[in-house]
């Protein structure tokens, strides 16, 4: 199945998310055969320079959210946990670098694997997994589509250098393609 549009995607999520459980192999299938291009996703992609910004395309039936992250050049998340939800991230264009680390254990967080990712490769994430971050390590923009499920409004970041942890709040950029109002922190 190739899936040429967001609205295709969509219905498809909400048709997976109808069950109580769900097969998050189905989902990464789902999300790995969305093709739509800039054309299609473009007034979801707002950018903030030296920022990553984190845009709301469906809030799900309440089991989801589906959003489009996007990435200025020389850019970076935290290293983060997913709140013990599913993270799926599909990238859309450019090419960004998931960091994924092991839990902390009072000491510098120790870097488990990396991944460059480029236009269509989707990578998956969770807290029984471990941690990860995300970075841009070029001067050009990337974009990437992510689902998470369940939706989460904390997560914990973590310093690299102590794995001292602290609560973050999750916020968006934008939603359904309009800025929101400037909120303190929008990490991570």
């Amino acid at each position: 199945m190739r899936i040429l549009n967001l609205e295709e995607l969509t219905e498809e999520l909400y048709r997976v998310f109808e069950s109580d459980h769900v097969n998050i192999d189905e989902v990464k299938q789902l999300m790995a055969s969305y093709g739509g291009g800039p054309c299609e996703w473009s007034k979801y992609a707002k950018f903030e320079p030296g920022k990553y910004t984190r845009n709301l395309v469906d809030e799900g039936n309440g089991k989801f959210n589906l959003m489009v992250l996007c990435w200025s050049g020389d850019t970076k998340s935290s290293i983060h946990d997913h709140a013990d939800a599913h993270c799926v991230m599909r990238l859309l264009s450019g090419e960004l670098t998931e960091v994924r680390y092991d839990w902390p254990q009072g000491q510098k967080m120790r870097v488990i694997d990396e991944k460059i990712m480029l236009p269509g490769d989707v990578a998956y994430i969770n807290n029984d997994i471990g941690l990860h971050r995300v970075e841009n390590r070029f001067p050009e923009v990337a974009v990437s589509l992510h689902l998470y499920s369940p939706p989460f409004q904390s997560c914990y970041m973590f310093d690299e250098n102590t794995g001292n942890r602290a609560v973050s709040k999750v916020t968006f950029w934008s939603r359904y393609g309009e800025c929101t109002p400037v909120i303190e922190s929008r990490e991570p």
